[in-house]
This record gives C-alpha cells, sequence and structure tokens, in this order.
C-alpha cells in the first residue's frame, strides 16, 4: 500500500502531464467545454480513488484514455444524443474514417447553416419573425397562425412574405462578404 503523500505526488505529476491531452480530446468529442471540464474532472477523481489499486503506470495513459472515452459515451447515452458518427476508430481503421466523415461534415455544415439562419431570423423583429417560426417550425397553417396571433390570414402571408425576403437579403449579405470565415 502506498502512502498518502506518495499517491498525492504520482497524481499531480499525472494530472499536469495528461489533463490537457485529455480535455481537448473530450472537447471534439462534445464540442462543448463545460461538460468536457465535468468529465475530466470525474476522470481525475476515479484515478485518485484507484491509485493504491494501479499496479502499471506504464499504461496509465491507456487507463486515462479509456476512462474518458467511457465517461464521454456514458454521457452520450444519458442525454440520448445520437452517436452513430461518435464510433471509435483503431488506427488499423483508418480507411473507414473518409467515408464516415463526409457524412459528419454533412450534419455538421447542415447544423451551422440552421444556426445562421435562426441567428439571422432573430435580428428580424418578433411581429415579423414569429409566423414564420410558427409556419416553417411549428408546421400551422396560415389560418391556424392567424387565429394563435389574432391577425388576418392575408397578413400572416403577408408578414412571411417580408419575412423571407428579408431573410433572404441578410443570408446574401453574409454570404457574399464572407462574414462566415
Amino acid at each position: 500500500m502506498r502512502n498518502e503523500s506518495q499517491n498525492i505526488i504520482q497524481f499531480t505529476i499525472l494530472y499536469n502531464r495528461y489533463k490537457e491531452g485529455l480535455y481537448n480530446y473530450c472537447v471534439k468529442m462534445l464540442n462543448n467545454r463545460s461538460i468536457s471540464q465535468d468529465i475530466i474532472q470525474n476522470v481525475f477523481l476515479k484515478l485518485f480513488q484507484n491509485m493504491d489499486s494501479i499496479n502499471n503506470f506504464d499504461s496509465i495513459s491507456y487507463w486515462l484514455f479509456k476512462t474518458t472515452r467511457n465517461e464521454i459515451f456514458s454521457y452520450l447515452r444519458k442525454k440520448k444524443v445520437r452517436t452513430e458518427h461518435l464510433e471509435y476508430y483503431d488506427i488499423n481503421e483508418n480507411e473507414n474514417i473518409a467515408s464516415d466523415n463526409t457524412n459528419y461534415y454533412y450534419e455538421y455544415e447542415k447544423k451551422e447553416l440552421k444556426d445562421i439562419v435562426l441567428n439571422e431570423l432573430r435580428k428580424i423583429p418578433p411581429a415579423q419573425s414569429e409566423p414564420f417560426f410558427l409556419k416553417e417550425y411549428s408546421k400551422l397553417s396560415y389560418k391556424e397562425i392567424a387565429s394563435i396571433m389574432e391577425i388576418d390570414e392575408e397578413l400572416v402571408k403577408s408578414r412571411l412574405y417580408k419575412t423571407r425576403q428579408k431573410l433572404i437579403k441578410q443570408l446574401e449579405n453574409i454570404f457574399d462578404t464572407g462574414d462566415l470565415l
């Protein structure tokens, strides 16, 4: 059994050596810094709790990354996040990465474009953007939107048209000026 001061010294060395790499790995997988910090904290807590039972510190890198990976997937399962694009790839399976990444990048670009559209919609006054949200995101009819907003159906159509035109103009400005880069 190792004494407490030896454990603390060994833990500090391991923490300083691996914290950045584990954190970067976690952030890339989750795209969330806060959750990544929590996961890395849990991994190092588990390490400290198991210091006495670890016999081979030469393979600690494997243990830390494997534990981090398990924590990531445990988090994703709890949050019921789709994980098809987060499959683990062995070094010998690199040929599969290109085709899977193509789908991942397509999904990422689609999400990014949706975020841009929502951001631009938020710049439009609510009286005009609300019918758009109700029509496009809630799939309501003109009549249902008019009823909810207590306005005339023709006014709903007019506001939708104006919102779409403003949105097109704003998106053209973004893409023409290269503001995305």
